[in-house]
Order: C-alpha cells, then structure tokens, then sequence
C-alpha cells in the first residue's frame, strides 16, 4: 500500500506534484499512477492536473479511475490542485461538460474585459503569483451572518463574484454551513493553513473558477480583480485552485500539511 497516490490521467506534468511532495515527505512511499487499484489502497489521493476540462475528464474514465477517485474523494484524506478542485463540482461551462458531482457549483470562465482598478486589461488565463486570503466562517452563522463571508469585511459584490444565482427550485442561496470538516459553527482554522500567513501569495494558471453552491465549503478566496474562490474543502477534501507545488515555501508548507493531516 503506498502512503501517497498522484492520480495521472494524462494531463499535466506531475513531476513537480511528486517531487514538492517528496521533499515534504521524505520517508513515505509517492507514486504517480494510472492504476486504479493503487488509488483506491493508497492511504492519501493527490488529484492535480492542468487542461480543459471535457479533454480531463474524458482521459480520466478513459482509464477507469472515476470511481476510486470518487470512492478516495469521500473516504481518505484527498488533495485537489487546479484542475483537480474543478472537476470535482457538478458542471463546468467550459465545454458544457459535467463534473464529477462531489461538491455542489459551477465552473465559470473569467470575463474577456477584466480591467484593474486602474483600467489597465487584465489578461485571461490569470496566470502568476496572487495573495491568498483565508475565510472565517461566523460562528453561529444566522440571519445576516449566514451571507457568504468577505475577505475585505465588506458583503457587497462577494457573494455575486463568488457564488452562482439561487436555484430555481425553491430559490434556496449558499449557506455557511459545515464545510472544511471542522463542524457546524466551528470558528477553527483549517489544519492545512497552519504555518502559512493571511495573504500568502502562491501561484496560479487558469482561466475558469468554481462558484460553490454551499459557501460553508470556502476556505480562501483571491482577486482577479474580484474575489473568486481559490481553495475549499469538506470532512476529508480540501482543494485548491492555486499550484501549491510552484507557490515557494507556503505551498510546500501547504503539502507538509496535508501529509500530516488526519481528518476524522
């Protein structure tokens, strides 16, 4: 049984996943794999990946591992990274393609006239590095205190740049609920944020985003320039839209952590 599964579906070049993670965890055995088996005995899943998402997700079930990354995604202490965190919502308006179901929410691509607070054009893909903020989930989320937090303090534009419109049926919105796996009204920190500062910068390349419908599942957001979700996660799953792996000594940080996470 290895210690630690990075799941190769064919797209992206792992070897960077493999050695951040090497250097982390020196004495674990980390196998880059397309074997399914593996996945689903490893002790730990890593799913990273880079492309559009209908070509991700065609080479994925072309290679049978829906179903142990389903199974990991739900059971074992698993890691998404750019891609990775992507596929794992319902649908993506890239290619019009479904996702993998695990969380709720769309992937939405960035609008073709980003401007900065300057009027200078921003240019999609988002790509380089970009500070990281940290959500704090309200502590008896009710009333007022259930809208989706805001990194800057302030409600307004956060949860339309963030969050999709309420659903037709029944018109129910995001909610702060009992995402990151710390339980409902918990104010605690995520453990995989430990040792990394608010406002870490790390390293990014993508040109859609997720809009979650549960906003309990939100741990960091970023700004191009507004504030998209960058990292979630739930019970045993924590993703990331960022490349821990190319962000320097916080995303190394961010790995170690995750070795030594054990959800319960």
């Amino acid at each position: 049984m290895v210690d630690i599964a990075v799941v190769d579906y064919g797209m992206g070049n792992l070897r960077s996943v493999e050695q951040a993670l090497r250097k982390v965890a020196p004495g674990m055995e980390i196998r880059v794999t397309d074997d399914a088996g593996v996945v689903a005995d490893a002790r730990r899943v890593v799913f990273p990946g880079q492309g559009a998402m209908p070509d991700c997700m065609r080479e994925m079930d072309a290679r049978g591992l829906r179903s142990a990354v389903l199974e990991a995604a739900h059971r074992k202490p698993f890691l998404g990274i750019c891609i990775g965190l992507q596929m794992l919502f319902d649908h993506s308006t890239e290619g019009n393609v479904a996702g993998l179901g695990v969380l709720r929410g769309e992937v939405v691509r960035f609008a073709s006239d980003l401007r900065d607070a300057q009027g200078n054009r921003l240019k999609v893909p988002h790509m380089g590095w970009n500070r990281v903020r940290r959500i704090e989930h309200p502590a008896s989320p009710s009333g007022d205190a259930a809208v989706a937090p805001s990194p800057s303090g302030t409600k307004a534009g956060f949860r339309e740049a963030c969050f999709p419109p309420p659903e037709s049926d029944g018109g129910v919105t995001p909610s702060v609920g009992r995402g990151a796996g710390l339980g409902r009204g918990s104010a605690l920190e995520h453990p995989l944020w430990a040792g990394i500062e608010q406002d870490a910068r790390f390293y990014f390349v993508h040109s859609y985003y997720v809009q979650p419908r549960d906003a309990g599942i939100v741990q960091a957001t970023s700004d191009y320039p507004q504030p998209f979700v960058c990292a979630v996660a739930r019970d045993n799953l924590f993703a990331v839209q960022f490349h821990p792996e190319k962000s320097a000594a916080a995303g190394l940080r961010l790995l170690q952590n995750f070795v030594n996470w054990n959800p319960v």
